[in-house]
């Protein structure tokens, strides 16, 4: 049987994020144990450990954002990396750093996608919508931009990754489900609806349940579509994940998380991961990473009983 290989791709940076220290994210997933987590889910796992890149000045925004020559930086090397790992066959997961990484990772796997003739879809975990603009935040703060940024909006060099424009941007907005949703700016909102995302927000959620949400996130999935999970660790309830700089009540529990990653499993699907802003400087005893490690275990098929399938 063929064993697929995992591909770990640290990018420690912090610079599009409000607070430091999610640049210490990658280390503290290995030291969570990921990789012979993911090896005891039967995938082969190749560590490249980390990407080289600027460090954070930490600066007021310019031109509506901030740190843009150090998050194109990251990005392009982020970029650069994915698409080598999925051109040769492998599963990258990404080992973030915050979320402004999101552009690089996706943008690399939307144009793999079109090189291969295949779909994609998005599931985007998150307490934030991240599609915000340099005219609807006043912080400039780039992990707030990426899924704005890769469904077109926001500055050419960002937009360009991949060879993508904002005419023909990395993403449609019907490629992309996101969830967990709890905490969006109020012209981010307007934004949101105009581009026709779909978004299952906590009260979808609470309304009807994970099950629902998931059953409808992971409809006409096929053969031919790439699963690409963006998994931002504030998707999870800060009452049991404490380690992230945006913590928003009334998240995920660990249960509803756990049923999200199993049925993300179930469809067999998933090729390619980011896991994104965790802060170990603001967790307690690395209990955030060890959990983000044990929900990426479900997301690669470990569950309570052996099932059908």
């Amino acid at each position: 049987m063929h064993r697929t290989e995992a591909v770990l791709i640290g990018a420690p940076t912090d610079v599009g994020a409000s607070t430091r220290g999610a640049s210490m994210g990658p280390e503290a997933l290995r030291v969570a144990g990921l990789e012979p987590a993911l090896r005891a889910r039967g995938l082969s796992v190749c560590d490249l450990g980390n990407l080289q890149g600027p460090s954070n000045p930490w600066q007021p925004a310019q031109g509506g954002y901030r740190h843009m020559p150090q998050v194109l930086a990251w990005n392009l090397a982020l970029h650069a990396a994915v698409a080598q790992t999925l051109q040769a066959g492998s599963l990258p997961i990404v080992l973030g750093g915050d979320h402004c990484l999101g552009i690089g990772s996706i943008s690399a796997v939307a144009r793999h996608c079109r090189q291969q003739g295949r779909k994609l879809r998005v599931l985007w975990l998150d307490a934030h919508a991240d599609f915000n603009t340099p005219d609807l935040t006043p912080s400039g703060n780039l992990h707030g931009m990426p899924m704005a940024v890769l469904c077109g909006h926001g500055p050419a060099e960002l937009v360009g990754l991949g060879g993508f424009s904002a005419q023909d941007p990395a993403l449609k907005p019907r490629w992309v489900r996101q969830i967990g949703i709890r905490s969006v700016d109020l012209g981010e909102k307007q934004f949101v609806h105009e581009q026709g995302l779909e978004v299952f927000d906590m009260r979808f959620i609470d309304e009807m349940g994970m099950r629902h949400a998931m059953e409808l996130a992971l409809a006409t999935l096929d053969e031919h579509t790439h699963l690409h999970v963006s998994f931002d660790v504030d998707f999870l309830d800060p009452e049991i994940a404490p380690g992230v700089a945006t913590t928003v009540p009334g998240g995920p529990t660990y249960r509803e998380a756990q049923l999200c990653m199993e049925m993300i499993a179930d469809t067999g699907r998933l090729a390619s991961l980011d896991i994104m802003e965790l802060n170990p400087a603001l967790d307690v005893r690395n209990k955030t990473a060890e959990l983000a490690v044990d929900l990426v275990e479900s997301l690669f098929g470990k569950s309570t009983l052996m099932r059908k399938s």
